[in-house]
């Protein structure tokens, strides 16, 4: 897989029927290492090794409904009393971050009411405050470190 932009992090691989899986920690399986996981699982990383989030708090591909459709958030991470502090949408690198990208994370958002966005292909990596009352985001150069 290609370097990404994110720091250089530690992870366990290994093959299984032609496939090469990757550890996922916060899941605590192996997964197969595809584009876009390659990014998740940078993603995760970045989570708990610079923003110091602790891996309960973290919530890895899970269902949820939106407008009647079953959708599927990439990462969600928890405020310790529960709400949701920031959802991240992750893209395969060759993807390009546009509009499009950032009208899907914001209807996952019109269910779950995020306090932070991060959106990003591994290469790109875009970050916002929600703004709930004006129904707005403000662009940031980061998401908060975890705080209690």
């Amino acid at each position: 897989m290609r370097p990404l932009n994110f720091a250089e992090y530690s992870f366990r691989f290994k093959n299984s029927e032609n496939n090469l899986l990757i550890f996922d920690v916060i899941r605590k399986k192996f997964v197969v290492l595809q584009p876009e996981e390659w990014v998740r699982q940078h993603a995760v990383h970045y989570l708990l090794v610079e923003k110091n989030y602790p891996k309960s708090l973290i919530n890895v591909e899970k269902q949820l409904t939106v407008n009647g459709l079953t959708k599927r958030y990439d990462i969600v991470v928890f405020h310790p009393n529960g709400d949701i502090n920031v959802l991240i949408e992750c893209k395969a690198p060759e993807v390009t971050i546009d509009q499009r990208t950032f009208d899907q994370i914001a209807r996952y958002n019109s269910r779950l009411r995020a306090d932070y966005l991060m959106v990003t292909n591994g290469l790109a990596h875009f970050y916002c405050q929600m703004d709930f009352e004006s129904e707005k985001y403000t662009f940031l150069r980061d998401i908060p470190d975890f705080s209690r």
